[in-house]
């Protein structure tokens, strides 16, 4: 039954996706973008929807977007720059976790933490 299954569907339960570092990295990075963009959208709007006209979550949103696009343009270039060898060779799993875990803690921590900042500071300032 796999095997026919494997058959219509052009894949077979023994093949394997050939390890490629670079496509991994930048599936994270697309990933972790759209992570990013859901926080931000959702940790502003609750900064926004506040009683004040402040345009503190207008300024967030502008650094938030600001500080993610050069951080995952660097991730991109690093990974893109290995050869195809390179690109397979198991020996790159360290430093592919500890980039990923680098990416997501940006993603998942930068739109928290300056939207957190933003909304002390609007406390002090309001």
């Amino acid at each position: 039954m796999v095997n026919a299954w494997g058959r219509i569907f052009g894949a077979s339960h023994t093949q394997h996706k050939p390890l490629d570092w670079r496509k991994r990295m930048s599936d994270n990075i697309a990933y972790a973008l759209l992570v990013y963009t859901g926080l931000q959208i959702f940790v502003t709007m609750g900064a926004l929807q506040g009683e004040g006209a402040s345009l503190l979550p207008y300024f967030a949103l502008i650094m938030l977007v600001a500080a993610i696009i050069p951080a995952c343009r660097r991730f991109e270039k690093r990974w893109n720059r290995l050869s195809d060898a390179q690109a397979a060779d198991p020996e790159f799993a360290p430093w592919f976790r500890h980039d990923r875990l680098v990416l997501w803690l940006t993603a998942i921590g930068l739109p928290l933490a300056i939207s957190s900042v933003f909304k002390l500071l609007g406390l002090f300032f309001s």
